[in-house]
């Protein structure tokens, strides 16, 4: 019995960072708006139309060049970040928790005429998220507005 108490948590969490590690179902938006986030709790979106999974977009003043070179030092000089996808108006970064190093998806999409970046973070696993995301996406705009 002991060893049943042990061995399927080691299991379940296995599995799940070998889900973790598979490439991202969110990324490559580029060119139009992001994916809608799931049902789930565990996703906040720019684009969000409902109060759950809305956040309010990045706003920048200067050339979209500028906002997106902003946005890349506070993503780099964030710790267990990653950029693994850019393009003119599309960004794609990689967050890691710190203990199981679960994934989340963080997107950003800036439309050449408006000074926003609309922001999409997601969990790949799991249902809730316990607010991980939302307070990811504010501790970017922290950064963002220095």
């Amino acid at each position: 019995m002991k060893v049943l108490f042990w061995l399927l948590p080691a299991l379940f969490l296995t599995s799940g960072s070998c889900f973790a590690q598979s490439g991202s179902p969110f990324s490559g938006s580029g060119g139009g708006p992001l994916k809608v986030c799931p049902k789930s709790p565990n996703c906040v979106s720019s684009q969000a139309g409902d109060s759950g999974h809305a956040v309010a977009p990045l706003v920048y003043t200067g050339s979209r060049a500028e906002a997106c070179a902003k946005l890349k030092k506070v993503l780099t000089e964030m710790t267990r970040m990653k950029i693994v996808e850019e393009k003119d108006d599309y960004l794609h970064a990689e967050a890691r928790s710190l203990i199981f190093r679960f994934v989340d998806d963080v997107e950003f999409y800036l439309p050449a005429p408006e000074k926003v970046i609309h922001v999409r973070s997601a969990s790949r696993v799991g249902y809730s998220d316990m607010g991980v995301n939302r307070k990811r996406v504010e501790e970017i705009r922290r950064r963002f507005v220095k």
